[in-house]
């Protein structure tokens, strides 16, 4: 394959790659956030907000990397999505903003009511922002060549706001099954019971979305019923069964490690399964990877700043996580 090939493919899975490990990992902590509304007192919201204290401000080194490389080897796609999609991106970012600023101060404050509200309210919003914003990407965006030729509103949709709820029970589950592996006592009896109510949710608005994702479009349906398509996509449905029922059972037998891994197991099914559905297009139903790409000059030459930059962010990451791994208690984090 030539380079003018092969770099988007590249670049196609950076950007993947990035957008994942972001969903991953702030995910669970957004989790966090919208779970601290349903918390018992300040001393459950303390250990819950401690036990992602000294990692939760790094994860979005993935989203900005994602957006980084979006704009530099794919411009046209991030012309049309940036205006497709700035009032749920704003919103998005806003609440991200009153997310971070209620954690930082909710721990030096005496009267923590406003700032528990702020967190949680941050946490919920931006999760249905980014729940809209892949709705939105997978539902497709009207565009001429580059340019971006629908309105302001049309976003909104039944399907955005399916993709919307269900993003919060997936990062509300991603966080209930942190809260197990992280704590002790009634706050991870109180935790487990989260899990399967939440798992039974995700399940839902899995089975939902999946029928609802072949009648949004005539390829969709394409490639999930048609021969040898189906072939392809039909083992993301059966992993997504497989998945669910090692991660009921090892909520009922109280296992500690293996709900938050297969949960993150439950989200790279579904993950897989969207990017499987509309590929090639960066942006359904126009842009495809090869028609969005910068020259190829430009992504070899973002490819000498990844290979030293990527190595970095991994490093640091898993160290972070190493570091502070183990059981969060109320006396350590912020104070």
């Amino acid at each position: 394959m030539e380079s003018i090939e092969i770099l988007p493919l590249i670049w196609f899975a950076v950007i993947a790659f990035g957008v994942f490990m972001y969903v991953l990992l702030d995910g669970f902590v957004l989790g966090i956030g919208i779970l601290c509304g349903v918390a018992y007192g300040e001393a459950e919201r303390d250990i819950m907000m401690n036990s992602v204290a000294p990692i939760w401000d790094g994860n979005e080194t993935w989203l900005v990397l994602g957006g980084v490389a979006l704009l530099a080897a794919f411009p046209p796609a991030y012309t049309v999505l940036l205006p497709a999609l700035y009032l749920p991106l704003t919103g998005m970012l806003i609440a991200l903003i009153f997310r971070g600023v209620a954690f930082e101060f909710r721990f030096k404050a005496r009267r923590k009511l406003g700032w528990n509200l702020a967190f949680t309210l941050g946490s919920l919003v931006a999760t249905f922002f980014q729940g809209v914003t892949l709705g939105a990407i997978v539902q497709g965006i009207e565009a001429n060549g580059a340019q971006y030729v629908g309105g302001a509103f049309d976003w909104f949709s039944g399907f955005t706001m399916l993709t919307g709820v269900a993003l919060i029970a997936g990062y509300a589950l991603l966080g209930a099954t942190w809260v197990v592996m992280k704590t002790t006592g009634l706050l991870q009896d109180r935790a487990y019971g989260w899990s399967r109510a939440l798992l039974t949710a995700v399940i839902v608005f899995m089975a939902l979305v999946s029928v609802y994702v072949p009648f949004l479009d005539g390829d969709y349906a394409e490639r999930w019923f048609g021969f040898p398509h189906a072939l392809l996509l039909v083992p993301f449905p059966l992993l997504g069964v497989v998945v669910s029922y090692f991660l009921y059972r090892s909520v009922a037998e109280r296992r500690e490690y293996w709900p938050f891994l297969l949960s993150l197991g439950m989200f790279a099914v579904g993950y897989g399964g969207l990017a499987a559905s509309f590929w090639p297009h960066i942006i359904p139903p126009h842009l495809t990877i090869w028609n969005a790409a910068s020259p190829p000059e430009t992504q070899s030459f973002l490819i000498v700043g990844l290979v030293i930059l990527l190595p970095f962010i991994l490093f640091y990451t898993a160290w972070s996580y190493w570091i502070f791994r183990g059981k969060a208690g109320r006396d350590m984090g912020y104070h």
